[in-house]
């Protein structure tokens, strides 16, 4: 009887916490400059917990770059915030 109720807290807590992190990372996409926003937001919906943070924004903010919509030096800090938020997802 212990057992299940165990389980079933614990079953219980898992959306809750899936939840939690969702909005901890919101909450720190809110605080990104334009740029970084601009890289969380399209890199966002792909992340999983298996997901590389790194390649994953390599990914979104490589094109970004190579057609003039943010410079190199934009880039790469706002990338790197932006990737400290996406870590809050996994």
């Amino acid at each position: 009887m212990l057992t299940r109720t165990i389980v079933l807290a614990l079953l219980l807590a898992l959306p809750t916490a899936a939840q939690a992190d969702q909005a901890t990372a919101s909450a720190c996409a809110n605080q990104l400059s334009p740029n970084g926003r601009m890289i969380y937001d399209k890199t966002a919906p792909t992340v999983t917990a298996k997901t590389d943070i790194k390649d994953a924004v390599t990914g979104v903010a490589r094109p970004l770059v190579m057609n003039g919509t943010m410079s190199r030096d934009a880039a790469r800090p706002a990338a790197e915030a932006a990737g400290e938020c996406l870590k809050l997802l996994k």
